[in-house]
């Protein structure tokens, strides 16, 4: 698939990676349907994509929910006329550890609400976007692309366990859609992102960050630009399809 003027949706597109893979496709002429819950956000990286030379346009929405997501890609599939790309990539955090205990007692638990906010978004709202982004590349003739963003965390991490099971499960859907979807003209991958210098990241503590980048074979966390170039080579490669790619330094081997 040719990223020029191709019609590309990215949850989450407001900041971090979601905005950093928005700039990087916008310079190569991709037209972006940049999708989050907060306006500001979303206009600033509208206007950087705008000024890395592409086309992008706003859409509010909270991909947990059923009737938001199904309006939205139908309106994207409106203004734009196609749809040929998704980027699942909306998602949060909730961590905690299953139960804390000291000397035989039970200090804290992860409540439900930790569990359920983080299932609802990261694979709940993985589902319902790209059942809406596939039904509008059917309806619209768009051979089209869907990308997971799983994370390393898919294989468990200490302190997410809902964290880890979305993120298990979002890379889980990718060949069950790679294999259903190929009929009509749709490919399907996974990207699993290591340590990544976003926000997030840089809000930790430097002894915290030393120490986790200590445990990266190339000892350095990886860049936003380094997961959007992943996802353009993605796009453009039209046989790469029910895979996950690993961006993470060998951190996972």
């Amino acid at each position: 698939m040719k990223l020029q003027d191709s019609v590309i949706a990215i949850t989450g597109g407001g900041q971090g990676l979601g905005r950093a893979m928005a700039e990087y496709l916008a310079a190569r002429g991709a037209r972006l349907a940049l999708i989050d819950l907060v306006p500001e956000t979303l206009d600033e990286a509208v206007e950087a994509c705008v000024r890395a030379g592409g086309e992008a346009r706003a859409y509010l929405c909270n991909v947990a929910r059923e009737e938001e997501v199904a309006k939205t890609f139908e309106t994207i599939a409106h203004d734009f006329g196609q749809l040929n790309g998704l980027i699942n990539n909306a998602g949060i955090l909730r961590d905690g550890f299953l139960i804390k205990a000291r000397d035989g007692k039970v200090e804290r638990r992860m409540e439900l609400s930790q569990w359920q906010a983080v299932i609802d978004v990261n694979l709940t709202g993985v589902f319902l976007c790209a059942r809406e982004a596939a039904t509008q590349m059917v309806q619209t003739g768009s051979q089209g692309v869907i990308i997971n963003i799983s994370s390393i965390s898919r294989a468990g991490n200490m302190g997410q366990s809902n964290y880890s099971a979305a993120k298990a499960g979002v890379a889980a859907l990718v060949p069950v859609w790679a294999k259903e979807l190929a009929r009509h003209g749709i490919r399907c991958m996974g990207i699993a992102p290591g340590f990544i210098e976003t926000e997030m990241t840089a809000s930790m503590k430097p002894e915290a960050l030393e120490k986790m980048t200590a445990g990266i074979p190339l000892r350095r966390m990886g860049k936003p630009e380094e997961i959007a170039s992943a996802a353009a080579f993605i796009f453009e490669n039209d046989y790469l399809s029910g895979r996950i790619i690993e961006v993470d330094g060998a951190l996972r081997l």
